[in-house]
């Protein structure tokens, strides 16, 4: 008998061929047979009328704290997703020495929103080295498998202290020590190094991160480290404010270490066509046998606006300031005050926050975000248009959609990949053979973005749902989000349903998916929130042959496990 035996479903197996009907047997959690299976399993699942596709591989996340308290790497183990990859953007919480612990969560705070209470409380602190690190993470039962990236944060800081947080030189003997230790890391099972060059990302005190301007030859350095263990990729976030000087170090960095690079690519308003020129850079180095990876999306960034998550477009304002610490339902009553409303709505913000006003009162890009939310909506239905087209004012219209659902309702404010009011360029980017799916983000900027929920969109909106232009099909998605991603980080034992590779599978109602509207939950450490939002139609998720996902509620099943290291291709597949 087998372990498990899925029935009659329509499997999308992750190569990009068409779909096709197949029965899937598993044993001691790997895929045994694709096709007819005669003989009976201890558990089967019938699968008809669904799809059945390989677990999904989401290699951009920020799960590094939540790993270490949580079992459950939710949102994204809630979307179908089998394996993360976090550690990215060089923000952690390995290697780390005692007296750096506070810079540590200070840099987190401020780069990925996740509130200093929540990881003073929550943060056993067990490791001070990135291999300690993964043994602590190895010791704790999740519902998903992880990969962990080295941090050129915390590198930089337990190498330099003070100096690596202010951003000064490394000298020849820091840039060889953090080489050996990335060398180690990576031996010990990291899959790759993360670094930051963007003024994006800022420590809680408002100061770049400790590897904003980090040498080229300190990054190659780095970099070294890596090809001296033969293993991991060079994941980078870069502003590319000088572009030239920013392409020329990533070469020299893949070029001598031979390690593959990945870097994050989405359409600024502020240029929007310069991914093009990205994108040939990308397509020439690859020419010429270095391989470099621009990661994309297929939505726009943006953040949630309302009451009860981070920032509103008022946040900023000295009159809704003095009630913004009362519980929702009581702030309501507050707002729905004439008086109340017009001090609001007449109040001033301190200049010394004008450039944060600008994002977050930014109705020419704002949306309301509906149930079903539409992440691909009109230039029509922003704030500022629907306003104009009411005669009123925007701000005034943006507070009346916050006091709906009980104060729940929430503004989606979008400043990448929506520059022209349509993902046209999205859909350019990810078809392009040089990029990869990712930037989902889950773990991180809990009180203000859910793209966990990314690999749910991107079956719902552009298999199915896309009224606006092209679609894609679901065999392409599948294979973008599964082998595609999983091969990037050299995880080649999963992201495919055949013989040899990882049980790792999601039986899917196709036609009854439904991405639903976002809301707040309190299951933090010291109370803290976080975003969720829930979709339907996951039938079940399945990692390593254990169902841990079904109808929407975790099973209580635990199968998930540090992924250390790069694989190589299971036998029975390795000319696949």
């Amino acid at each position: 008998m087998h372990d498990l035996i899925i029935r009659n479903g329509t499997v999308v197996d992750g190569s990009g061929k068409r779909r096709f009907a197949a029965d899937i047997a598993i044993d001691n959690g790997l895929i045994t047979i694709v096709g007819d299976v005669p003989n009976q399993g201890v558990k089967e699942i019938d699968a008809t009328g669904f799809l059945v596709t390989p677990g999904f591989v989401d290699v951009h996340t920020h799960y590094d704290g939540q790993a270490t308290w949580n079992n459950r790497l939710a949102p994204s183990s809630e979307h179908g997703v089998t394996t993360v990859v976090m550690g990215n953007c060089g923000v952690g919480f390995a290697p780390c020495k005692e007296e750096d612990r506070a810079r540590m969560i200070g840099l987190m705070e401020g780069v990925e929103d996740i509130p200093n209470p929540v990881l003073t409380e929550g943060l056993a602190w067990n490791w001070e080295s990135f291999g300690d690190y993964l043994d602590a993470l190895d010791a704790i039962p999740h519902d998903i498998d992880f990969g962990c990236q080295l941090p050129h944060g915390s590198l930089r800081v337990f190498v330099m202290g003070e100096a690596g947080a202010q951003r000064e030189a490394a000298t020849a003997d820091e840039i060889a020590h953090m080489s050996k230790i990335a060398e180690d890391a990576m031996r010990a099972g990291a899959l790759g190094f993360s670094t930051s060059r963007t003024l994006n990302h800022r420590t809680s005190d408002g100061d770049p991160t400790p590897s904003y301007a980090a040498a080229e030859k300190e990054l190659v350095g780095i970099a070294m480290g890596l090809k001296a263990a033969g293993s991991g990729v060079l994941q980078v976030a870069s502003d590319f404010s000088t572009p030239a000087l920013e392409m020329q170090t990533f070469h020299n960095m893949v070029a001598q270490s031979g390690r593959p690079l990945i870097f994050s690519l989405a359409q600024a308003t502020a240029a929007p066509n310069a991914w093009r020129d990205m994108l040939s850079w990308v397509e020439a180095e690859n020419s010429n046998d270095i391989p470099i990876t621009a990661m994309v999306c297929g939505r726009p960034v943006g953040i949630l606006l309302g009451l009860d998550t981070t920032l509103n477009p008022f946040s900023l304002n000295a009159a809704y300031q003095e009630i913004a610490h009362l519980p929702i339902s009581e702030r309501i009553e507050k707002m729905r005050e004439p008086r109340v409303r017009s001090a609001i709505l007449e109040g001033e913000t301190d200049p010394a926050h004008d450039a944060f006003r600008a994002v977050i009162s930014n109705y020419e890009f704002m949306f309301q975000l509906g149930d079903q939310p539409n992440y691909e909506q009109t230039k029509e239905q922003t704030i500022a248009d629907k306003a104009r087209a009411q005669g009123r004012e925007p701000q005034e219209l943006a507070y009346d959609v916050m006091l709906e659902s009980d104060g729940r309702a929430m503004l989606y404010t979008t400043f990448l990949n929506y520059a022209d009011y349509s993902l046209e360029p999205s859909l350019e980017m990810m078809k392009h053979p040089n990029t990869v799916l990712g930037l989902a983000d889950g773990g991180a900027h809990v009180g203000m973005i859910c793209d966990g929920s990314f690999p749910t969109s991107m079956l719902t909106h552009w298999t199915r749902d896309r009224t606006r232009g092209d679609k894609l099909s679901i065999e392409w998605v599948i294979r973008a989000q599964c082998l595609e991603t999983a091969r990037a980080y050299g995880m080649h034992d999963r992201g495919l349903l055949a013989p040899g590779y990882k049980a790792d599978l999601n039986i899917i109602d196709y036609e009854g998916l439904t991405l639903h509207h976002p809301y707040m939950v309190h299951d933090l450490p010291a109370g803290g929130k976080r975003l969720a939002q829930d979709a339907d139609g996951y039938v079940a998720t399945i990692v390593s042959g254990v169902v841990i996902q079904e109808n929407g509620n975790p099973t209580g099943a635990l199968p998930g496990k540090l992924v250390r290291g790069m694989k190589d291709k299971p036998k029975k597949m390795a000319a696949e």
